[in-house]
């Protein structure tokens, strides 16, 4: 089983800033379909952002031009830069793996993805 951890969230004024990142001490995230969640209190989890082992990206509407995914292969780290916060962004976030193909329609579901991080909060206050 993959295990994934995440950290990097925090409590950040509305346009502030945050990086969250994703480690896996034991798989290699690049030989994987990689995704980032977030699920406020009271709603569903939602897609945030994906990407590909070939590193295609991909955003939801709510998020693009404000978020950029990475990975770093060498650090084994996946990353996601939150610019621009609004207080809209408050949720916890979870990072998420499979090895079925990001380019998929279905990525945007999280039963598309096999493998969870336990999540960091994020908050932004106004």
């Amino acid at each position: 089983q993959v295990q994934l951890v995440e950290s990097g969230g925090g409590s950040v004024q509305a346009g502030g800033s945050l990086r969250l990142s994703c480690v896996s001490s034991k798989y290699t995230l690049s030989r994987y379909c990689m995704g980032w969640f977030r699920q406020a209190a009271g709603k569903q989890r939602e897609w945030v952002s994906s990407i590909s082992t070939d590193g295609s990206t991909r955003y939801a509407d709510s998020v693009k031009g404000r978020a950029t995914i990475s990975q770093d292969n060498a650090k084994n780290t996946l990353y996601l830069q939150m610019t621009s916060l609004k207080a809209e962004d408050t949720a916890m976030y979870y990072c998420a793996a499979t090895l079925k193909s990001c380019s998929s329609w279905y990525v945007w579901s999280p039963g598309f993805f096999d493998y969870w991080g336990q999540g960091t909060q994020v908050t932004v206050s106004s």
